[in-house]
């Protein structure tokens, strides 16, 4: 996890460096990192080196992660907010998800699994779900990522509910590094 981390800080340096707006990237913390004591510390270190702000990497974790010694937990991720770092929780609703949580971990984001778009013969409950679910996140000042999105249609969907963002193999496949840049170069080209 240290080598990703450093690597994505060493790549989003790399963007600013060549005048690239900036395009914030999302990197795992496992449960693990979150019982060591270093965690905030190991993270302030490498923003520092690579001359970052720390919403320039946004942190994600899984529900799984609350699951044992919330207050541990809660704490930690406290503390990264203090120091300015984003906390996403990925995979909401891939799990035994829990409103209780949303209610008492402390996030910036919730990045809902694309299993709610995928309502087969429920789809009218299935859209019902991830509308109230929106609505909700937002209640609670949380910024609501669909992850999964795949077809136009969904992406319509998305909007006509106020979600404003949304991931997946619609936008595109994961890229290397390059191929980011070389997207970046393009986009910025048009603005």
């Amino acid at each position: 996890d240290y080598y990703v981390w450093e690597e994505t800080c060493r790549f989003i340096a790399g963007l600013k460096k060549k005048g690239y707006p900036r395009c914030p990237i999302s990197v795992n913390v496992s449960r693990a990192h979150f019982y060591g004591k270093e965690l905030c510390e190991k993270l302030e270190e490498l923003i520092e080196k690579y001359q970052l702000e720390p919403d320039d990497i946004e942190l994600e974790i899984t529900e799984t992660i609350c699951a044992e010694d919330p207050d541990i937990i809660y704490k930690k991720i406290e503390k990264l907010q203090q120091a300015g770092f984003k906390i996403a929780m990925d995979d909401f609703g891939s799990g035994y998800s829990s409103l209780n949580m949303l209610k008492d971990i402390p996030l910036d984001i919730l990045k809902m699994d694309l299993k709610f778009l995928d309502g087969g013969d429920n789809e009218e409950k299935s859209h019902n779900i991830i509308k109230t679910l929106i609505v909700l996140a937002k209640s609670i000042d949380l910024q609501v990522v669909v992850e999964g999105v795949e077809k136009e249609e969904q992406i319509d969907f998305l909007r006509d509910i106020g979600c404003r963002y949304s991931q997946g193999y619609f936008y595109s496949k994961p890229i290397e590094c390059d191929a980011l840049e070389t997207k970046l170069r393009e986009q910025t080209a048009h603005e």
